[in-house]
């Protein structure tokens, strides 16, 4: 079934789906705009159930483009963090609101963006450790199953990792390739992936598949500290919306 959106709510739910596109192009911080530009026109949650068809599909582009350009170490640690934090998000789901996830997520984004615009960028990759990986990734995958904003604490662990401009975005790719797919039975089980509006979410994964490969393109020519002062100053100001969007009300 195609929702009638209206020629706002379209126009916003296809730049939405440029913004999955281009994350899953390794811009992770793209989608992160998404579920709070839909939410001027629809209910959050449903905007995200909405969404979550349109970024597996747009995930299967996007693992393609970066099969060879990820961090096997980062993914080991984290693959099983973000399930558990699924399985709280999942659990807690009647209890937890979205107002205070979407708090936690923006206070986490500003702190840690601030830091890294602060600190002079050092230029040896190094080593991902275990127990910061598990705290990081369980809270990456609660708050990506609440409201598809699980860029901030993985941006949080991986950029003092200081990982190559393809690694970075290929490891978060992968990553939440795996997260968005793991989210979908227990989406679909809260009843918010449905059929009522899958027939949008097809339409709507044809812009944000081929917006995959823009998002390739970028990550190509962009210069190294060009391409993550993008992705720090997206990630300040997407948190403080989120901070001012949850305080709002």
């Amino acid at each position: 079934m195609i929702l009638d959106l209206g020629t706002l709510g379209w126009s916003l739910a296809l730049i939405s789906a440029v913004m999955v596109g281009l994350s899953k192009g390794g811009i992770p911080m793209a989608a992160s705009i998404s579920v709070p530009m839909l939410s001027v026109v629809m209910n959050p949650i449903e905007a995200a159930g909405l969404l979550l068809p349109v970024y597996i599909i747009a995930d299967m582009f996007g693992l393609w483009a970066y099969r060879k350009h990820f961090d096997k170490r980062v993914l080991a640690i984290m693959i099983p963090a973000t399930t558990l934090g699924i399985a709280i998000g999942w659990a807690t789901a009647e209890i937890i609101t979205e107002r205070y996830v979407t708090l936690m997520v923006g206070v986490i984004g500003v702190v840690f963006a601030l830091n890294a615009l602060l600190r002079r960028r050092l230029g040896e990759r190094r080593t991902a450790k275990v127990v910061p990986g598990v705290f990081w990734g369980t809270i990456a995958g609660f708050t990506s199953f609440v409201s598809h904003s699980g860029a901030p604490p993985f941006q949080a662990y991986t950029l003092p990792l200081n990982l190559p401009k393809r690694i970075f975005a290929g490891t978060a790719t992968v990553l939440f390739s795996y997260v968005n797919l793991a989210k979908l039975g227990p989406f679909i089980a809260l009843g918010e992936v449905n059929l009522h509006s899958f027939g949008t979410a097809v339409l709507l994964a044809i812009p944000a598949s081929a917006s995959v490969f823009l998002g390739v393109w970028l990550v190509k020519r962009l210069p190294t500290e060009l391409f993550f002062k993008i992705v720090i100053w997206t990630l300040l100001l997407i948190s403080l919306k989120l901070i001012q969007q949850s305080l709002m009300g």
